[in-house]
């Protein structure tokens, strides 16, 4: 995955197919890149809440429709509908961060300096899984979608 990853919420009307719109959604807006580096790995293998079936944890970083780009070698935009949206929400506020750091503990002290480094690797991992909660609470909120992109490193 790449290092980082921008996030918009976006209402739904103003919402369009194109890579190139999305893409002017980004522009001269530096405040939403994130570092959010393996992050995806916290959400990936625990069991979701809500049921399998709605799969939110899923969608948190990495999740949502591809739009993709003429140049096919760039990364695609990913766009979450505002249900889908709502749904992430719903799974992030009733996530416990401390159960899902267990389950992918193993996987993740080993690329940011092991057991040594465990605090602090935990404390940039629950900070970054604060900021997606907020960022999709707020978005729910006022029943946008989201767009994703995953510029190149």
């Amino acid at each position: 995955m790449s290092a980082y990853l921008r996030l918009r919420a976006v209402p739904p009307p103003a919402l369009r197919n194109s890579a190139n719109w999305l893409e002017r959604c980004f522009e001269g807006d530096a405040k939403t890149v994130r570092r959010y580096r393996d992050q995806e790995r916290i959400y990936a293998g625990v069991p979701p809440h809500p049921p399998v079936r709605c799969r939110p944890g899923a969608q948190v970083v990495l999740g949502g429709r591809p739009v993709f780009r003429a140049d096919r070698h760039r990364p695609p935009f990913l766009v979450l509908t505002a249900a889908q949206t709502r749904r992430v929400a719903g799974f992030l506020a009733a996530a416990d961060f401390d159960a899902l750091w267990d389950f992918a503990r193993d996987a993740l002290l080993p690329r940011y300096g092991g057991t040594a480094a465990e605090s602090e690797t935990w404390g940039a991992f629950a900070a970054a899984h604060q900021e997606l909660r907020a960022f999709y609470a707020r978005t729910a909120e006022h029943g946008d979608a989201v767009v994703k992109w995953l510029p190149e490193a």
